[in-house]
């Protein structure tokens, strides 16, 4: 655990606010100094597409595909490539707000990072994050999602459907439908005419609860739109009655197959090499 110590406490206000809307932006949460260290380390790790051979970095929104440019590239579990990430004092809020929000149990869940490349970064359709997630367990967690420069409408901030968080998980499918996608997109059975916006100055953060419909638009401006998410939750419970997330089963994604070459041989591996006493 960090010795960070927090510098921000919600209001009472901003605690019930999240509560009815399912979402809350707070306009700081690091600092500059902080920001721009976190940017050098997520440039770098982008640049070197950290964690593409275990699956762990891969295109978002396209197929995935060698030698072609991804529109939304994302890297799982940054922190395992640039350590730097982890204790910071960006982390060390967004947990002492979550565990306000949540209460105090509530742990780290891991974190993603998601890149917007200038001018022809794709969007992030709408969705749930829960649809991504396990059907058979129950979950009270959120996402705390960070840009490392301004975020506007412009480059792709956070928009959210305020009061969705209330609503079960509805059917999603691959973007366009197409399996080889890994990004999921709601299926247009709500009312998603009129968002709440929330653009941020860099090192602000918006919260939302897994079921909280959310999207963020195509990146339109001259400079690459770099989003730093962390998740908190408090441990998942079993459900007492199974839900089927067909969606996820009917995925056929490059990315799968690149994590279960590399499960298989890290498990030869350790087959190979025992460990004796």
């Amino acid at each position: 655990m960090s010795d960070t110590q927090p510098t921000v406490t919600l209001t009472q206000d901003q605690i019930e606010f999240f509560h009815t809307n399912g979402f809350l932006a707070v306009p700081a949460i690091s600092t500059p100094e902080e920001i721009a260290l976190m940017r050098e380390a997520y440039d770098r790790i982008f640049a070197e597409r950290a964690g593409r051979e275990e699956g762990n970095q891969f295109d978002l929104a396209g197929t995935d595909e060698e030698g072609r440019e991804a529109t939304l590239p994302q890297i799982l579990n940054p922190v395992k490539y640039a350590p730097e990430l982890r204790d910071t004092l960006c982390r060390a809020n967004a947990r002492a707000i979550a565990k306000q929000l949540l209460g105090e149990g509530t742990q780290d869940m891991g974190d993603h990072a998601i890149f917007k490349p200038a001018r022809h970064g794709a969007a992030t359709p709408w969705h749930q994050d829960e649809a991504y997630w396990g059907p058979n367990l129950e979950y009270n967690t959120l996402s705390v999602w960070m840009p490392l420069q301004e975020a506007t409408l412009e480059n792709g901030c956070m928009q959210f459907i305020p009061g969705s968080h209330l609503l079960e998980v509805l059917p999603h499918h691959c973007i366009n439908n197409d399996p080889r996608i890994h990004g999921l997109e709601v299926d247009h059975v709500v009312d998603l005419a009129n968002p709440t916006v929330c653009p941020l100055p860099p090192g602000g953060a918006t919260f939302h609860l897994s079921r909280t419909l959310h999207y963020t638009a195509p990146n339109r401006s001259d400079t690459p739109r770099r989003a730093y998410i962390m998740g908190f939750g408090l441990p998942p419970k079993p459900r007492a009655t199974p839900r089927n997330f067909y969606w996820n089963d009917q995925k056929r994604t490059a990315r799968e197959e690149r994590a279960k070459v590399a499960t298989q041989q890290a498990a030869q591996e350790t087959q190979s090499f025992p460990v004796t006493s």
